[in-house]
């Protein structure tokens, strides 16, 4: 079993910026694939970003620019950096680690953009 934590969310104005980190309960961030997903209300969870062992980056097209995903071996970290946020960015921004065949979740962090 894997709980990932994700902290860093919050109420942000429209241009602005946060940054989110998820730490594992193990030490498995430098070789496994570790992703963000967020969920609007009313709306699927969609994919935001992901960055596999060897640090291969994907981000939907929604966010390319403006966000970053990035990793900290030695914190046993994932972060992501979000800037020049939109309030269309408001949803609640989960965790996700591939662990062997399974995907492990966080409960995930508010995020709120005011206009």
């Amino acid at each position: 079993q894997v709980q990932l934590v994700e902290s860093g969310g919050g109420l942000v104005q429209a241009g602005g910026s946060l940054r989110l980190s998820c730490v594992p309960s193990r030490n498995i961030i430098s070789t496994n694939d570790v992703a963000w997903h967020r969920q609007a209300p009313g709306k699927q969870r969609e994919l935001v970003a992901r960055i596999t062992s060897v640090d291969t980056t994907y981000y939907a097209d929604s966010v390319r620019g403006r966000f970053t995903i990035s990793r900290d071996n030695a914190k046993n970290t994932v972060f992501l950096q979000m800037n020049s946020l939109r309030p269309e960015d408001t949803a609640v921004y989960y965790c996700r680690a591939t662990f062997g065949v399974t995907n492990y979740w966080g409960q995930g962090t508010q995020v709120t953009v005011s206009s």
